[in-house]
């Protein structure tokens, strides 16, 4: 790691929180029932089924799925668990997707207020003694583990393939590690010491790249990124389990919101 590769990372996490439909620019958070509703942030009557979710759009309202203009009543069909469709409705995206088992609309406007503040997001300098090395060991069949969501009495289920051990100033430690975006990656949910005071309470999220072939990984703390409810309240970010709550302070990558730190000291 060096200071100017972490940096140039840092800016490009930061432009990806700044997209015009990313997670700053949602409105509001619905769960979709048999009882079809109207929310203000998004055209048409809403609700789900067992043919998934269903809008029912009126007169002189419209979306646009999959490149194709969509009126009156559109059936996106079932969604799978984290799985989602983003339809258009002029300069908005509304996405439709599944989250802990329930359907969701998330409506995303690029003008939402949260989006047009965001002024960057505080990090601890980079410091190459969180440059740690762990191994992954492998659990003998992957398990499911089930884990507690930022929305209350929502739980989020993810297959584990093992844990990465490591040690802190001589101090032995172990993560509970999820399958990652690319084939043979991983990434873990975290909480640590400092958690609730410096960081983020509820969570921090490190991705990790595959082993290598003696099993060796790298765990690069500088890059502990926030998860979305970091930011707003209209995500259902998985927690981390209880066992990846980390009894040292992880003095490394991205600290509380300015959001949150604002928010905090209007109470």
């Amino acid at each position: 790691m060096t200071v100017q590769s972490w940096a140039q990372w840092h800016a490009e996490h930061e432009r990806h929180l700044a997209d015009p439909h990313g997670f700053l620019a949602v409105t509001s958070l619905n769960f979709l029932t048999t009882n079809p509703r109207r929310f203000p942030d998004a055209p048409g009557e809403w609700s789900t089924g067992p043919e998934g979710v269903v809008v029912d759009l009126a007169d002189g309202e419209a979306l646009t799925v999959d490149g194709a203009a969509v009126t009156g009543r559109h059936a996106f069909g079932v969604i799978g668990e984290r799985s989602g469709v983003n339809a258009r409705a002029g300069d908005a995206v509304i996405e439709v997707a599944r989250r802990g088992g329930f359907d969701i609309v998330r409506p995303r406007h690029p003008d939402n207020p949260l989006r047009l503040a965001f002024r960057g997001v505080p990090a601890y300098e980079p410091d190459q003694d969180w440059v740690l090395t762990g191994r992954f060991v492998p659990f003998d069949v992957p398990r499911d583990v089930t884990v507690g969501a930022a929305v209350e009495g929502l739980e989020h289920v993810y297959e584990s393939p093992g844990r990465v051990e490591f040690e802190v100033n001589g101090a032995p430690l172990a993560l509970t590690v999820f399958n990652g975006r690319t084939p043979g990656s991983f990434f873990a949910l975290f909480t640590d010491e400092t958690s609730g005071v410096t960081t983020y309470p509820a969570n921090r999220s490190l991705a990790i790249d595959p082993p290598a072939a003696d099993g060796t990984v790298t765990l690069d703390f500088t890059r502990a990124t926030n998860l979305p409810c970091a930011y707003t309240d209209f995500a259902t970010c998985p927690l981390p389990p209880a066992e990846n709550r980390l009894p040292v302070a992880v003095e490394a990558g991205e600290k509380i919101p300015y959001e949150r730190l604002t928010a905090a000291t209007r109470r």
